[in-house]
């Protein structure tokens, strides 16, 4: 079995389980840190090992780009090519494709784009992003998708959901490699009568794996949960689940909470770099004055290396600075707390005790609030 549920919460769909893939077996509830161009930035591997990284996220666009699937695939893959020695799973490029908006078209053939690099011209079909993909060697592959913008008409979303379809086909038939596993994604735009007709529509396919693509385009959060609520149930236990570019901390809880197994953001890193910290009680802005001569670690619950060796004030004032090393120990820290979070889901639903944890998430952000008032 390529997926297997080991326990689920009483009182919710939340669930863990264990993930087979070439590199190694990955424990669910997982967040993937996002390593776009063959590198998590700021972190060495080690250093997300040592943060308890089970897998990372590639992407199959900028490694096509550069430095090219090829010269990865003569350099041993993107495992030997990145000294990462755990599994990998690459997204298809499509979202990459969608958001170059005027330097693409969308065809039944594939995406035509130009290169945010260097303007040259270039064709991802379904079949290339399959190649590519067994090319760089990636544990968990994904099927090229079209990706729906918000708002967008029902016959729009209609229409874009039929193409995946076929493209999910001819994804199906391009692979090669049977060790690698390959996921194909849901769409349906905002619409949840067509998000379910779609998700049956794939189950009717050998995958090995389910994404819930399209979400967190600019919908409102209660949208983006009935989306989600609208395809995960009809998903058979026996697969993993795998909801796409999220998200927050509280987006990962509820998100658990309705029977997610996977997820990916660039949020932790991207945010660290801007000075955003996530703590168990809330977000910090190192910026902020306030933190000018604040001896205590980001987060007293933490035990990563930054919160074991530096202040907030120390923190603030390379930040301030613009010091390289504020990019690296933020980093270090966001990447900590997202994993941490997700280790706590787990052994939170393993206890059959899902429901406090969640409860004690919330009230630890309620009270730092009223303490900043």
């Amino acid at each position: 079995m390529i997926f297997r549920e080991q326990s689920r919460c009483s009182t919710t769909s939340a669930r863990t389980g264990f993930l087979a893939t070439r590199h190694g077996t990955i424990r669910t509830p997982v967040f993937m840190p996002v390593g776009t161009q063959a590198t998590v930035k700021a972190l060495t591997p080690s250093e997300l090992m040592d943060a308890g990284a089970q897998i990372i996220l590639g992407n199959t666009y900028h490694l096509y780009l550069r430095p090219g699937h090829r010269l990865i695939e003569r350099l041993g893959g993107l495992h030997e090519f990145m000294g990462w020695p755990g599994p990998i799973l690459t997204d298809s490029g499509g979202f990459q494709v969608f958001s170059l908006a005027q330097f693409r078209k969308i065809m039944e053939e594939g995406a035509e784009f130009r290169s945010h690099i260097d303007g040259s011209y270039h064709r991802l079909t379904p079949e290339l992003a399959i190649e590519i993909q067994e090319a760089l060697g990636a544990d968990i592959m994904m099927c090229l998708d079209t990706c729906i913008p918000y708002p967008a008409s029902r016959e729009e979303a209609r229409q874009a959901t039929d193409l995946t379809t076929r493209w999910a086909r001819r994804c199906l038939e391009a692979r090669r490699r049977q060790d690698l596993l390959l996921f194909s994604i849901v769409q349906g735009g905002m619409y949840a009568d067509l998000r379910r007709v779609h998700t049956e529509q794939l189950l009717t396919m050998p995958f090995d794996g389910y994404a819930l693509g399209g979400l967190s385009v600019g919908e409102p959060k209660q949208l983006f949960f009935e989306m989600i609520e609208a395809s995960r149930p009809v998903i058979p236990p026996e697969f993993p689940v795998y909801v796409m570019g999220v998200g927050t901390p509280e987006d990962l809880v509820e998100c658990v909470a309705m029977g997610v197994d996977m997820f990916d953001c660039v949020m932790p890193t991207r945010n660290a770099r801007n000075g955003m910290l996530f703590t168990s009680f809330g977000r910090i802005v190192i910026k902020n004055a306030c933190f000018s001569e604040d001896e205590r670690p980001i987060d007293p619950e933490c035990d990563c290396y930054t919160c074991r060796h530096y202040s907030r004030a120390y923190l603030r004032h390379l930040f301030v600075a613009r010091e390289l090393l504020a990019y690296r120990l933020n980093t270090i820290h966001n990447i900590h707390y997202y994993l941490r979070l997700m280790e706590g889901m787990r052994r939170a639903i393993e206890q059959d005790r899902f429901v406090q944890f969640r409860r004690s998430f919330y009230e630890k952000r309620q009270k730092e609030i009223v303490t900043d008032v």
